[in-house]
């Protein structure tokens, strides 16, 4: 299994977000896994235009990093994003890529992928965060299995507790045989489903207006009706 991850905190590698992510590829790649930790930073994912160019084109307008990360994520197996809470919600980096997927998730390109969140927090809330992850993940079409999270109080000492790292690892562990077994469970499989569907019905109705789009669920899907 190849993952990619992508690493949100302005703190870069030397962050808790970096530590905590670090224990989930540890279990990934614990299970046969190869993984590549993209840091994201605010000079290289711009926010989006809002200009419709990845709608009507496939592809975003803005000359960045964006798309060669693209690329690279449609590459791969598995997909984890990890993020501190910032204001009850992923940072403004992690958010600048969320907003420039919005081709991806109108085409659901990461279909067929796997994937997990990580957060982290200095008061709590981190669990709020993590779902909208991994509510982000299903509408690209990603399967998440779950999700790591700590805040201030999981490190007493200035480092994870052992039920943290525990936790963290499973979840990477996790992540790949759920890779290899292929299944996707029930209530993840009816969102994500629930969404297409929803996606379909867009398309359809704004196919004159956005044309890539179209073409590609109708040729992935044989009707967008």
């Amino acid at each position: 299994m190849n993952i990619i991850a992508l690493l949100a905190s302005p703190h870069g590698l030397k962050g808790n977000t970096s530590v905590l992510l670090g224990l989930v590829l540890d279990g990934a790649k614990a299970e046969g896994a190869r993984a590549e930790t993209v840091v994201l930073k605010d000079d290289e994912v711009a926010p989006c235009l809002g200009c419709n160019a990845c709608h009507k084109k496939g592809r975003c307008a803005r000359k960045d990093s964006f798309e060669p990360l693209k690329r690279k994520i449609l590459a791969a197996d598995g997909l984890v994003l990890a993020s501190p809470n910032y204001i009850f919600n992923v940072s403004a980096q992690l958010k600048a890529f969320m907003d420039r997927c919005c081709g991806v998730i109108h085409c659901m390109s990461f279909w067929g992928k796997y994937g997990a969140s990580v957060a982290t927090s200095g008061g709590g809330g981190e669990e709020a965060v993590t779902a909208y992850m991994n509510q982000f993940l299903i509408a690209t079409g990603t399967v998440p299995v779950g999700a790591a999270g700590a805040n201030m109080s999981a490190m007493p000492e200035g480092g994870f507790t052992e039920e943290v790292k525990d936790s963290a690892l499973a979840l990477g562990k996790e992540l790949v045989l759920a890779w290899k077994e292929g299944g996707v469970p029930p209530e993840v499989a009816k969102r994500r489903d629930d969404f297409r569907r929803r996606m379909l019905s867009l398309i359809a109705y704004r196919k004159d207006e956005w044309p890539y789009e179209f073409q590609y669920w109708k040729t992935r899907e044989g009707s967008t009706a």
